[in-house]
């Protein structure tokens, strides 16, 4: 099995001209969990553990309201998550 490192693809340098809110922290949080059964099962059952403890040694940088929202939120799969959490975002 291939280990995919979250770093592989680091995040573009911001320029003045991009928008200072790019969720960083949420891409990658949900490309650990798309890699790793173990790292999406945590993240759905215990959240608080799975952003505790991030994944491969690196955790996230969210937002305090990502936080709240990815603690809070029940989901039964990683796209009902991701769902929730953009139109929770989204202030819908």
């Amino acid at each position: 099995m291939t280990m995919l490192a979250l770093n592989t693809y680091p995040a573009p340098p911001l320029s003045k001209s991009q928008p200072i809110n790019i969720r960083t922290g949420l891409h990658r949080l949900f490309a650990a969990a798309i890699v790793s059964d173990q790292f999406r099962e945590t993240l759905l059952r215990k959240p608080d553990e799975a952003l505790a403890n991030g994944y491969l040694g690196q955790t996230f940088i969210l937002t305090d309201q990502e936080q709240t929202l990815i603690k809070s939120i029940q989901a039964e799969t990683l796209t009902d998550l991701a769902q929730k959490v953009n139109r929770a975002l989204k202030g819908g």
